[in-house]
């Protein structure tokens, strides 16, 4: 179902934390490499979805809808599907980027790079992005 010998580094705005017993599931917008929101060629953002393990098992890695809720800007690893969709298999950890205190809200990475390049980022679900 998933091509193994693909890995997709992406990052994203997440618009919903899926938890089932079986599959937790991220939704969210992809950030393309200049680092604004991707659009298809109908003007809409690009939609992904990244499939961890059960709800529980991520909960204990401190992957939850609480600290993955809508807006939350994070970066992730994936083996693709082999049919093309936009979705993946999470491998490795997740960098999630900072809030500011300041204001609320995320701090993106800079264009071209991934939350793991941001001062301040936290590694979940492993040691190494």
């Amino acid at each position: 179902m998933y091509d193994q010998n693909k890995v997709v580094t992406l990052t994203g705005v997440v618009t919903q934390f899926v938890a089932q017993a079986n599959h937790a599931e991220l939704h969210f917008y992809a950030v393309g490499p200049d680092g604004k929101l991707m659009k298809d060629a109908a003007g809409k953002y690009v939609s992904w979805g990244v499939e961890m393990a059960g709800a529980a098992a991520v909960a204990q890695q401190g992957i939850t809808a609480t600290t993955f809720g809508a807006g939350t800007v994070f970066s992730v690893k994936m083996n693709p599907l082999r049919d093309g969709s936009n979705y993946g298999s999470r491998i490795g950890a997740i960098a999630k980027c900072p809030t500011d205190a300041a204001t609320g809200k995320p701090t993106p990475p800079a264009a071209g790079k991934h939350c793991d390049s941001v001062p301040g980022n936290t590694l979940m679900g492993g040691n190494t992005f």
